[in-house]
């Protein structure tokens, strides 16, 4: 079942159900980490579960000679096999990532064939981010700048379209394409209005839904949803979010994520600065009251990035869903 279908059905339910995000394992890990957190949530029935994709690093080395020699690595490799996994294992449909940072065409190509032959037909278009020591992002020479031409290639593969046009008769792939929305705008937008206009290219190029960054302001969610539907924007939004659970959060979230924390969230971290169980139980309680206003207003999946932890995001759902 793709995604765009789980969400109608759930809309047509009228009862919201919830997805997460979860990173394949670092090089040399097995399984086990990722289906543990998998099967901590599966009891409550998720909707489907998004797996991420990770670009290259820079790894130095020093030969015997004594010369430096840098490698590109990937550190969490294997996202379309765990993602295989996964589905196969617990009977849940997954959602891969695909970025275009580092990739060509035909290795985009390819991995869409891979996910294709193993039953995956949900994936979340991604530009990605920055190469290592890249100050802005740079395209592989025979890749995508953005990410609505990665939705293009992605469309076109469902209409039996490859990159060289090599194939005249074949088996057309049936994807659901995703694509990320910012309510708070992408860090490389000039403003909020260019931001959505490209939030809409993505959407007429092909895609089927919008899930969101995160955001700790549910309101700011909705009146995000209110703006692309005023200019035409109207597939599924799927609002994102993490519940926070460190005070360092408070200020690596925002860097890393260029989004802003609402400053009663801050102040009621900052008051309990030195007692960890209560800024997680904070995080819960926010994650929690957000969840519910936007369950009111009629969403039919929220989406909750893990990080690849279970137990914020367990007591979440008990409480919403």
């Amino acid at each position: 079942m793709n995604v765009l279908d789980i969400i109608r059905a759930a809309a047509t339910k009228g009862s919201a159900r919830f997805s997460f995000e979860l990173l394949p394992p670092l090089k040399g890990d097995g399984t086990q980490g990722v289906f543990t957190t998998v099967e901590a949530l599966r009891v409550f029935d998720p909707a489907f579960i998004n797996v991420t994709f990770h670009r290259e690093s820079i790894k130095q080395s020093v030969t015997d000679d004594g010369h430096i020699e840098w490698h590109k690595v990937r550190r969490r490799p294997g996202t379309v096999g765990i993602s295989a996994a996964i589905r196969d294992r617990f009977d849940i449909e997954v959602v891969p990532h695909l970025i275009c940072g580092g990739l060509s065409r035909y290795d985009i190509e390819d991995a869409l064939i891979d996910m294709d032959f193993l039953g995956l037909h949900n994936v979340l278009a991604l530009r990605g981010d920055c190469g290592p020591n890249e100050r802005h992002f740079m395209p592989h020479p025979q890749g995508h700048s953005h990410a609505v031409d990665l939705v293009r290639q992605i469309a076109a593969m469902n209409r039996g379209e490859f990159v060289d046009g090599e194939v005249e008769v074949c088996h057309h792939s049936k994807f659901s394409i995703g694509v990320a929305g910012y309510p708070e705008k992408h860090v490389d937008a000039r403003d909020a209005k260019s931001d959505l206009r490209h939030l809409k290219e993505k959407v007429d190029a092909g895609a089927d839904y919008v899930m969101t960054q995160i955001c700790y302001d549910a309101e700011k969610i909705l009146a995000f949803i209110r703006r692309c539907r005023e200019i035409g924007i109207e597939v599924p939004i799927i609002p994102g979010i993490k519940p926070l659970s460190t005070l360092r959060q408070l200020t690596l979230l925002p860097e890393t994520f260029a989004i802003e924390l609402p400053e009663a969230l801050r102040h009621e971290v900052e008051e309990h600065a030195e007692q960890p169980d209560a800024i997680r139980q904070i995080g819960v309680e926010w994650a929690v009251a957000q969840c519910r206003k936007l369950k009111a207003a009629g969403i039919p999946v929220i989406h909750f990035y893990t990080m690849g932890r279970a137990e914020n995001v367990q007591r979440i759902v008990k409480e919403v869903f």
